[in-house]
């Protein structure tokens, strides 16, 4: 009798990619850049001091089983503002989870922006997603994560999958934030459900860890419920000192409505910087 032909084993991409960046003649400049498998970084010309990173996934997506894995270090006194080429697709998976991580380390006076495009989750689709930071004692920090439950314009819906998001940030080391988001879905009804997302598909969650005084943050938070003012979004001030953040939470119906609302947002933050290209609505 012959034997069943075994399974054919699934082509996965694997992808790592490392910018380190450091000050010269007065702006921020690349010091170490690293790529392999299908992660690039990309470094387009600007003209301000800040320097900006596009970070490239060549595979098109995540699926189960892919790794993609981002270092960046913004040494003293740097300024970087860091995004994606585009949404990253975490499409359908026949069984393992796909996984995602980025470390990041900022040190004294430096200036992290990490400003992702949006994550759409597939029907079917797997991933854990894990976000380290390591701040100096008077670095900043301004991290954002945004997922998309499905294309709208396709048509599509997402009546199973899972995701978990996992962030954890320290300055000098003591942990000042820790945030873990998970979904498992395993029915149609799920993600509709009144205490998980209702009308919407969209959710993002940033959070800004800055050393400023207590009236500098108390501003800030005033000025982002101000642009979120009748949205599904929220603001707070969490902490004193130089421990303080800043947390945004929103939610919407689509990606265009998130953008609309987030995008002034993070103007704040980003301040006299400007937004990278490919955050245009």
């Amino acid at each position: 009798m012959t034997p069943p032909l075994a399974a054919p084993a699934m082509q996965r991409s694997h992808g790592t990619g490392a910018l380190a960046v450091k000050t010269s003649a007065g702006a921020t400049r690349i010091d170490r850049l690293h790529q392999s498998g299908n992660a690039k970084i990309r470094v387009p010309k600007t003209y301000g001091a800040a320097l900006e990173a596009v970070l490239i996934n060549t595979s098109g997506g995540i699926t189960g089983g892919d790794t993609l894995d981002w270092t960046l270090h913004a040494g003293s006194g740097t300024e970087a503002v860091v995004t994606t080429q585009a949404c990253e697709r975490i499409y359908k998976s026949t069984g393992d989870t796909g996984r995602q991580t980025t470390t990041a380390i900022v040190e004294d006076g430096a200036s992290l922006f990490w400003l992702p495009q949006e994550t759409i989750l597939f029907d079917g689709g797997r991933l854990h997603r894990e976000l380290q930071v390591d701040l100096a004692r008077d670095a900043r920090f301004i991290g954002l994560e945004s997922l998309v439950f499905g294309r709208e314009a396709m048509g599509e819906t997402v009546a199973r999958g899972f995701f978990r998001d996992r962030w954890r940030i320290r300055r000098e080391g003591r942990l000042v934030h820790a945030d873990d988001l998970r979904f498992d879905l395993a029915n149609p009804g799920d993600i509709v459900d009144p205490a998980i997302l209702g009308p919407n598909r969209v959710v993002a969650t940033l959070v800004a860890l800055l050393p400023d005084d207590a009236e500098s943050l108390d501003l800030a938070v005033a000025s982002c419920r101000t642009r979120l003012a009748g949205t599904a979004g929220g603001v707070s001030r969490i902490g004193i000192g130089a421990d303080a953040k800043i947390v945004v939470r929103l939610a919407a119906r689509s990606s265009y409505v998130l953008r609309r609302h987030l995008l002034p947002v993070i103007a704040l933050f980003l301040r006299e910087r400007s937004m990278p290209k490919v955050w245009s609505l």
